[in-house]
C-alpha cells in the first residue's frame, strides 16, 4: 500500500480496479472515497460497462467529497471513436471542511498511483463536470 501526504494508505484495490477499468475496460467508472478509520483511500464504487454519464454522476454524494475516475467515450470531428480517462476530484461546497482538506491533501499523491489518466476535473458542483464539460475537455 503506498501512503499519500495526509497519511492516506492506497488500497491496491485502488490500483487493480483502476488497471481493469484502463486495459481491460471492465468498468465505466471507478468512484474512491476516503475511510478515515483505516486511514486509507478504498474503492466505494464500480460502474458497469454499459453504464453512461448520467448514471455516473448519480451516483457521487451530494455532499461528501470523493476522486472518482471516468472513462469516456466520444467520437473525433473525423467521426473517431475514441476515449479518455477523466480523474475527477468531487468536493462539493457542502462538504464538510475537513473532507474537503483531507481529499485536497491527498489528490496528488493518489494520482501518481494511477497511471494513464489523460484529463483532470476539479468540481465544486455538478454543473463544473456535467457532459458539456467533459465532451469539451475531451477534445
Amino acid at each position: 500500500m503506498a501512503n499519500s501526504a495526509s497519511g492516506m494508505a492506497v488500497n491496491d484495490d485502488c490500483k487493480l480496479k483502476f488497471i481493469e477499468l484502463k486495459a481491460k475496460r471492465t468498468h465505466r467508472f471507478i468512484i474512491y472515497k476516503i475511510d478515515e478509520k483505516l486511514k486509507q483511500i478504498i474503492v466505494e464504487k464500480l460502474g458497469e460497462p454499459s453504464l453512461n454519464y448520467e448514471d455516473f454522476t448519480t451516483n457521487l454524494p451530494p455532499n461528501e467529497c470523493r476522486y472518482a475516475i471516468y472513462d469516456f467515450d466520444f467520437f473525433t470531428e473525423e467521426n473517431v471513436p475514441k476515449s479518455k480517462i477523466f480523474f475527477i476530484a468531487w468536493s462539493p461546497d457542502t462538504s464538510k471542511v475537513r473532507s474537503k482538506m483531507l481529499y485536497a491533501s491527498s489528490k496528488e499523491s493518489f494520482k501518481r498511483e494511477l497511471d494513464g489518466i489523460q484529463v483532470e476535473l476539479q468540481a465544486t458542483d455538478p454543473s463544473e463536470m456535467d457532459l458539456d464539460v467533459i465532451k469539451g475537455r475531451a477534445n
